[in-house]
């Protein structure tokens, strides 16, 4: 695999990073709760400095950001990042956003008009932004031609209007100005839970517990094959200590075992890991050795 700054070739694609936020300030015993180990930063402190974690200020370095995969059969998004100008009055780290995201776009020589297909790996505030801009007060899709492919059960929960639980209330005005546009304007193509093959060389692969129907998304070219994870992990650390949870997962148990299996998948393929939330280049390989495993950035 070659690559250029953001620019990865896998294949016969072509993959480039849209950069959106880098994120500053996480303190790792908040984000990832009771069972943060202090002692892990000395431990990996030959690698986490200086791209994934501060010394200094004692906190994580994370990105936001998309992945525009183009290849002789498609172009492509895999998620959208978190989108310009959307309200967001209780995410303030993505309120009233002004990115050059589209300006980013149209320099790896993408036009929106000419994106075949958005896959979502689920339905939280950062990957579905772009779905969606602002045109003369509506919320409108970004990629008119496109096609958007996503979990029916992730449409069907977060979609829900009389729904209590406080994982859906916190993202209702997400699926109202970022998913919501996007069926009404018949480009939904909703993906039920199993995922499968979406596209020649293309699979949803269901990876459950961040989010309730959370799925990665495998592409692969001439026999290279890309594994677009999602929120299967927010930091590299977690490869190293899987049972982690972020505080954004769901359904903790669950969101465990799908890292877990992931992991495993990833190593016996080497597949070549695209992550959505990593810093530095945000994509790597994993590699196992006995019961543990071990990231190496690309």
């Amino acid at each position: 695999m070659k690559r250029a700054k953001n620019v990865f070739y896998v294949g016969a694609m072509k993959i480039t990073r849209l950069d959106e936020l880098t994120l500053t300030g996480a303190q790792p015993a908040v984000l990832f709760g009771e069972q943060w180990q202090p002692e892990a930063l000395e431990k990996h402190r030959d690698w986490l400095s200086p791209q994934s974690f501060d010394f200094e200020a004692n906190h994580l370095i994370q990105s936001t950001h998309a992945w525009l995969v183009q290849s002789p059969d498609f172009t492509l998004l895999v998620d959208t990042a978190s989108g310009n100008d959307k309200e967001r009055p209780d995410k303030p780290l993505f309120h009233h956003l002004h990115t050059d995201f589209l300006a980013q776009l149209e320099q790896a020589g993408v036009s929106p008009e000419s994106v075949d297909y958005v896959l979502l790996t689920h339905l939280h505030v950062d990957h579905v932004g772009w779905n969606t801009r602002l045109l003369n007060g509506e919320w409108v899709p970004t990629f008119a031609n496109a096609t958007y492919l996503f979990s029916e059960t992730e449409a069907g929960f977060y979609g829900a209007k009389n729904e209590d639980n406080p994982a859906v209330t916190s993202n209702r005005d997400v699926f109202n100005d970022s998913v919501l546009p996007v069926i009404n304007a018949g480009q939904a193509r909703l993906i039920p839970r199993g995922g499968g093959e979406v596209l020649k060389g293309v699979h949803f692969i269901p990876t459950p517990g961040h989010s309730i129907d959370h799925m990665s998304v495998s592409i692969t070219s001439e026999g290279v094959e890309a594994f677009f994870a999602g929120d299967l992990m927010h930091h590299p650390l977690q490869v190293y200590y899987p049972e982690l949870n972020s505080m954004y997962c769901e359904f903790g148990g669950s969101a465990r075992a799908s890292r877990l299996w992931a992991l495993h998948y990833a190593a016996q393929r080497q597949a070549i890991w695209f992550s959505t939330h990593f810093a530095g280049s945000s994509v790597g390989c994993v590699s196992r050795e006995g019961n543990a495993f071990h990231w190496s950035f690309l």
